[in-house]
């Protein structure tokens, strides 16, 4: 059944009224969500704030680096240490290794470039911080609804947002009400806040209905792929960051790796791979795995054991790109907008400050008695703050790595090294992009096929077993929420004309190809293993793979990510 025939049915919604309503409870959220309550508190005045939260609880579903810098949560709760905010280990020491498939170079620490340098910052389990700043939030008044997922935004006649509706309750596979069903509720509210990470599900929506991206660049991502291991105890060293660059990826490919030491013998690491990659046969999870078996990697890893895995698309970030982030009765905060700072891997401090901008602006309008209109203070106040002035020193970062790696990091060393030596702290030069990362992918007859080594089980897994250790459910009987514009497109074009990349693209197993009793090739769909990364929303060639909400509380359950 239709949403139009379920409400006929069986509505209508309940409505809850609020005055801000934030669809995600991830950084960007639940940064906006406290600064409101804490202007409502130094005001003497109320302001009703819910966020809602598709995990199971909050922090489920984030996963990150993560190396953290600390400035906007300075800001935003400057006595976090003594409140216990969950950043324990601080960075001693940067490294950054250039890989050939059995060697490693270490840039000598007074020729890295500025943004690999993490003076000052923690090493992080970015899960962990969110599941913090929730009940922080929790403590000053803010009503927290995880489980609930944000499955439609809702418009006045006027066509400004009226709030958003959560996803209905029981319905089974085919679409029809079970035993079980429920509608979903209605959130109105004077200001929504969408904050639902990289390439969100209503963000999206929204950028298109009031063209926000018009006149700006094309909107990149990367895939990052992530690992959590319990390392030998000799092997530890608490605060070390290394990044890597080179093998095993070709030279007209973005991208690297991490391994990040946190404290209690465990190690963060992971690989992110620039979306806008060209071979159909290329697959970054098997990149991640081969990376592994570098002598550098795998030493640290030997005798170890992994403990949680995961995927997330992540925004590549560049301020020609970021769209406009105000709308009538709405705004967009952290990676749902496209603040991350690419260069410095980094977002969250960057979701942090933006979801306070936004907060702060959406106070001053409801205590001004305003509503539905735009937040124009926002972006405003971002034109005058410390991110502004970050993400335009490092505008140019992934379009020179668009030119080829060696180009890439010729002109890093430039734009960060050299500059800032000479006292030029943002390059005089602005590189544009107009390609979306789907338009990049070649057909498969003009590429070379790529074989991946097999899983050994020890260092290197295979994608089944990975999900596994992501904690990922969903209810098996609801409707896919991975869906198809036109089922015969999987076959007919991107099997045919680009090898079916779905099944390399895909971190989580969701996609293969089988076939049917009368040997007909068919695109099977495995929802239930979807750890909600979003890459087959970027990356179909064709664009015909939807990403739509499941059920509240299904996906990923990510323990200390």
């Amino acid at each position: 059944m239709t949403n139009e025939e379920l409400l006929a049915q069986f509505g209508p919604r309940e409505a809850m009224e609020y005055d801000v309503v934030i669809v995600g409870g991830g950084p960007a959220g639940l940064a906006s969500a406290i600064r409101i309550r804490q202007l409502a508190a130094e005001r003497g005045q109320e302001v009703s704030v819910v966020v809602l939260e598709k995990g199971s609880e909050p922090g489920a579903h984030i996963l990150s680096g993560a190396v953290m810098d600390p400035i906007a949560l300075n800001e935003l709760i400057p006595d976090w240490k003594a409140l216990g905010a969950p950043l324990n280990q601080p960075v001693t020491g940067d490294e950054l290794l250039t890989l050939t498939e059995t060697d490693a170079t270490a840039t000598p620490h007074w020729l890295m470039p500025r943004n690999f340098h993490n003076d000052g910052c923690y090493v992080i389990s970015l899960s962990n911080l969110v599941k913090w700043l929730a009940s922080h939030a929790e403590s000053i008044g803010v009503e927290i609804f995880p489980g609930f997922s944000a499955a439609e935004v809702l418009y006045h006649e006027d066509g400004s947002v009226k709030g958003v509706a959560t996803g209905h309750m029981g319905l089974g596979k085919d679409g029809e009400p079970t035993d079980s069903f429920q509608l979903g509720m209605e959130l109105h509210a004077k200001y929504t806040i969408f904050a639902e990470g990289a390439r969100g599900h209503l963000g999206k929506q929204v950028i298109a209905r009031y063209g926000l991206d018009a006149g700006k660049d094309a909107q990149t991502f990367a895939i990052g792929i992530k690992e959590l291991w319990e390392i030998d105890p000799a092997k530890a060293q608490p605060g070390l960051v290394v990044h890597t660059a080179g093998w095993p990826i070709a030279d007209n490919t973005f991208g690297g790796g991490f391994l990040y030491h946190l404290e209690n013998n465990q190690v963060t690491l992971g690989f992110v791979v620039g979306l806008n990659y060209e071979n159909p046969y290329f697959s970054p999870f098997e990149e991640m795995q081969r990376w592994k078996t570098h002598p550098r990697i795998r030493a640290v890893l030997e005798g170890g054991k992994r403990l949680g895995y995961g995927a997330r698309a992540i925004n590549n970030g560049s301020p020609q790109a970021l769209p406009k982030t105000v709308f009538p009765g709405g705004a967009l905060v952290g990676c749902d907008a496209g603040y991350l700072n690419a260069a410095r891997i980094k977002g969250s401090h960057a979701a942090l400050k933006s979801g306070m901008l936004a907060g702060e602006a959406a106070f001053e309008a409801v205590a001004a008695g305003r509503a539905q209109d735009e937040l124009s203070a926002y972006p405003e106040s971002f034109a005058r703050s410390w991110l502004a002035k970050e993400l335009d020193q490092y505008r140019n970062f992934k379009n020179w790595f668009k030119k080829g790696k060696t180009m890439g990091l010729l002109m890093t060393g430039v734009e960060h090294w050299f500059l800032p030596k000479v006292g030029v702290s943002s390059p005089p030069w602005t590189l544009h992009n107009h390609m979306r990362d789907h338009e990049a992918l070649r057909p498969a007859s003009a590429c070379q096929p790529i074989a991946y080594p097999k899983p050994d089980g020890v260092i290197t897994f295979d994608r089944l077993s990975s999900v596994f250790v992501s904690n990922t459910n969903h209810e098996e009987n609801q409707p896919a929420h991975l869906t198809l514009k036109q089922d015969s497109v999987p076959v007919q074009i991107n099997l045919q004309r680009y090898a079916g990349p779905e099944g390399r693209y895909c971190p989580a197993g969701v996609y293969e190809y089988i076939k049917t009793d009368d040997g007909q090739d068919r695109l099977q769909i495995n929802a239930q293993n979807c750890v909600h990364c979003k890459t087959c929303d970027i990356k179909d060639p064709t664009q015909n793979i939807v990403w739509v909400t499941p059920e509240g509380g299904g996906g990923p359950n990510y323990v200390g990510m």
